[in-house]
């Protein structure tokens, strides 16, 4: 990136990052992108997983914003990713006869009526009503007084940080440069414009200067510490919320369906996640550490509490098996007309050079990076191709529902269970084949982790060698998901999956030692901060184990 100027730099690799560069390289902009910690390392790895309209958006009368997140549903669910996003059901229990069926009924026929009009809704099942007997033979978790009837919908759901380092590997094979663990520590100025910025390699110590006509700040929260290192005051400023996530064993809630429930504040879900359920979500004003945001025992227990109301076998602290809490970015302006944004997006140039994109919602993550780079190209001196990625699969799309079709002869070609291939190809879709191919090579790569059987172990290799891993962390946290779905928080197969990535990686035995205590400390931390009271007592036990390459 260093050696000549770049067209367009953009700076973190969430979502709204990674969509940004591959938009821009579509368009044949010379492209680059830097992310100071890992692929989705920060809210973009830690949201509910849902691919979704916003049903309770249309209760606010924010038609728009739900008509285009519909839109983006049914183009990921039909074409860009059908590899790695999947319809999932949900039941709302009704609590009161006559005119909540007909009150809640009418907008989610609305919405599923707005999803068909966008030309990319056909994908999904429509809503129907249940009486109480059937909702209670779908969901028998739930109390037999909990509810009079139910609705049942359909939305959509993939594994948020697979989703970005996929997003990342479709930009880089339209020829953008991606570098993780490249930290912009300032910009580089011309008279008022801003020409570039300095980029340290976070794991080499070295500083180099990447020249590019256009930068896009996509850090997210971190959006006005960004802002910050060019000196001047934004247009609008990030508030971070947070929100936290349990994740429970399948079998602690008897349920063919996902649930979705009203609190106090919002609506609770109760989501399908392979062998567990991802419960959440909390959303509390966080100032504190933005790196690392810590659950505290309060919000634990609040989400214990509000699902505990409709099961009937009530979910205790021992049934927890995964925690974890994110930060959303959203808009807060100095007026009130700003702060309405909320979970809109909003494109701004605050001085030449440099376009900032923020706020918005996971699933129109490709609207915003379109926005994005349609400001960046206004200030290019040349006719530049529209937005094209709305035709654009991502790698592993092309070929899946073949390979899909073909699961049983290559389940026979490769000796492995039909049940892995289907985990590989929902995880990899047709690049599943670089799998197999390391398996074919190394056939103990085939087997799965002692202590996450899940997962394979040419899984954790393929980490390093293709997507970008360079520590214990990114696999165990990021590449699978075992920091959340074991009651050990992945500590078990820390050793394991710290040997197999020594050799992709050129560890020594003291590399391997430093990386597990690194992770075993970091568990501590977080079981630690989740015993807190509160927010500022956890942040502190969380701050107790800092980043194995501190920043």
């Amino acid at each position: 990136m260093a050696e000549r100027e770049l067209d367009v730099l953009v700076v973190g690799s969430g979502v709204v990052g990674a969509g940004t560069a591959l938009d821009a390289a579509t368009r044949g902009l010379c492209t680059g992108l830097v992310e100071a910690r890992d692929w989705a390392s920060g809210t973009s790895s830690r949201s509910s997983k849902l691919i979704h309209g916003g049903l309770r958006y249309l209760e606010m009368l924010d038609f728009a914003l739900v008509r285009e997140a519909l839109k983006e549903r049914g183009l990921l669910l039909q074409r860009l990713a059908p590899h790695l996003v999947k319809p999932v059901p949900f039941l709302y229990p009704l609590q009161h006869k006559g005119w909540e069926r007909w009150y809640a009924g009418s907008g989610v026929a609305l919405y599923d009526g707005m999803s068909v009009s966008s030309g990319h809704g056909r994908g999904l099942p429509l809503h129907r009503h249940l009486s109480h007997k059937r909702a209670l033979q779908v969901a028998p978790c739930l109390k037999k007084d909990a509810l009079v009837g139910a609705l049942q919908y359909y939305d959509a759901q993939m594994d948020d940080a697979r989703y970005v380092a996929t997003l990342v590997r479709t930009a880089a094979a339209y020829g953008a440069h991606v570098a993780n663990r490249a930290r912009v520590v300032g910009f580089l100025r011309e008279g008022e414009r801003v020409v570039g910025a300095r980029v340290e390699d976070v794991e080499g110590g070295t500083e180099y200067e990447i020249r590019a006509q256009q930068i896009v700040n996509a850090t997210g929260v971190w959006t006005d510490d960004t802002q910050a290192l060019i000196g001047e005051r934004g247009q609008f400023h990030v508030r971070a919320s947070k929100g936290i996530h349990l994740v429970v064993p399948k079998d602690r809630i008897h349920s063919t369906t996902g649930l979705i429930l009203r609190t106090e504040k919002s609506v609770l879900f109760v989501i399908p996640w392979g062998r567990h359920w991802i419960i959440g979500t909390t959303d509390t004003d966080w100032d504190l550490d933005k790196a690392h945001p810590a659950a505290s025992s309060a919000d634990i227990d609040y989400l214990l509490g509000h699902v505990n109301e409709v099961l009937a076998t009530p979910l205790t602290r021992d049934d927890v098996e995964g925690v974890y809490a994110g930060l959303r970015p959203l808009l807060a302006g100095e007026s009130d007309a700003t702060s309405k944004l909320s979970r809109e997006h909003t494109v701004a140039h605050p001085v030449p050079g440099l376009v900032v994109v923020a706020g918005g919602k996971y699933t129109t993550y490709r609207v915003m990076a379109k926005d994005a780079v349609d400001e960046a190209v206004h200030g290019l001196d040349r006719r530049v191709a529209e937005c094209v990625t709305e035709d654009v699969p991502l790698v592993g799309a092309e070929g899946y529902k073949a390979l899909w079709n073909a699961r049983a002869r290559i389940a026979a070609r490769t000796g492995l269970h039909v049940a892995r291939i289907e985990h590989l190809l929902n995880r990899y879709g047709s690049l599943a084949e670089e799998l197999l191919e390391l398996v074919v090579a190394d056939p103990s790569l085939g087997e799965p982790l002692a202590a996450a059987d899940d997962y394979l172990r040419a899984e954790a290799v393929y980490a390093c060698t293709h997507e970008g891993a360079r520590h214990l962390d990114d696999v165990l946290t990021r590449r699978t998901r075992i920091s959340i779905e074991t009651f050990d928080r992945g500590t078990r197969s820390a050793r394991e999956v710290a040997e197999l990535m020594a050799p992709a990686l050129g560890w020594d035995d003291a590399q391997i030692e430093k990386e597990i205590t690194h992770y075993q400390k970091r568990v501590e931390a977080e079981r630690e901060s989740q015993r807190q009271p509160d927010d500022l007592t956890a942040d502190a036990a969380r701050l107790g184990a800092p980043d194995i390459v501190p920043l």
